[in-house]
């Protein structure tokens, strides 16, 4: 029997090796993962991200448990967590030590430890995990929103991920997923793929000294599904409701779902 096979780039390389294979990319990309995403958006990612925050919006007057996928860097965690009140508790799941522990030392800085109480309940709680998203290491019905963001396309088992993000998900709660999509301007779609192929990789030579590992990335945006084909794979993890909005001309999409 051969065995199953799954994109890692333009390549096809065994499944188990691509959650290896993926590791490498972000220990590589880890220090300047954060500054290269301003660089290659032009800075777009943080509206991108402001928009799912918004889309999220956390609650400021009562306890809200979310849970932010392969968000080791804590970019969009601490976002959530400013936008909610004191008893918001966000919880970061990652896979990748090095992307945690840029989190941590972030996370550290905004809110140096021990801080007292007063502080706390100002700020909420945050917290970092080590964990596969095709397994996470939480309970059944345990947060009330799940997010992930530009990190779903480098799981693997994208199924089983969205099918973990369903679980941990308490009745009545909202999974949102940003993703980089398929451009549907004429004209753009083209001048895009050139941006991507060619600046980008050089670009990442010069700032993180590593072009082959922003050339997978590249690679990963196109083999991932478009948004309706992302849709139809969200209501076969369960989701309800599901949609989705473009942005920037379809260079991203905000993807949504319900568990209902």
């Amino acid at each position: 029997m051969m065995a199953e096979t799954a994109h890692f780039g333009s390549r096809q390389v065994p499944l188990a090796d691509k959650q290896t294979l993926v590791d490498n990319v972000f220990h590589s990309v880890a220090r300047r993962y954060d500054l290269m995403n301003d660089l290659m958006s032009f800075g777009l990612h943080r509206a991108w991200k402001d928009a799912l925050v918004t889309a999220v919006n956390p609650p400021r007057n009562r306890p809200f448990a979310l849970l932010d996928i392969a968000g080791g860097t804590g970019d969009v965690a601490l976002r959530l967590l400013a936008a909610g009140g004191a008893r918001t508790r966000v919880t970061v799941c990652d896979i990748n030590p090095d992307m945690l522990a840029i989190g941590r030392d972030r996370a550290s800085k905004r809110f140096p430890s021990p801080s007292p109480a007063s502080e706390r309940e100002i700020r909420g709680d945050i917290t970092f995990t080590e964990g596969n998203a095709e397994a996470l290491p939480f309970a059944e019905r345990s947060f009330d929103a799940a997010t992930v963001a530009f990190g779903i396309r480098n799981v693997p088992r994208i199924d089983a991920a969205l099918g973990e993000a369903y679980r941990v998900l308490k009745v009545g709660g909202r999974f949102l997923c940003l993703e980089f999509s398929a451009v549907d301007i004429p004209g753009l779609d083209r001048l895009y793929d050139l941006y991507s192929h060619n600046v980008i990789p050089a670009l990442g030579r010069m700032v993180a000294g590593d072009a082959e590992s922003y050339r997978y990335l590249v690679e990963s945006i196109r083999r991932f599904p478009d948004p309706h084909t992302f849709a139809a794979m969200l209501r076969a993890a369960g989701f309800s409701r599901v949609s989705f909005q473009s942005m920037t001309g379809g260079i991203v999409a905000l993807h949504s779902g319900w568990r209902l």
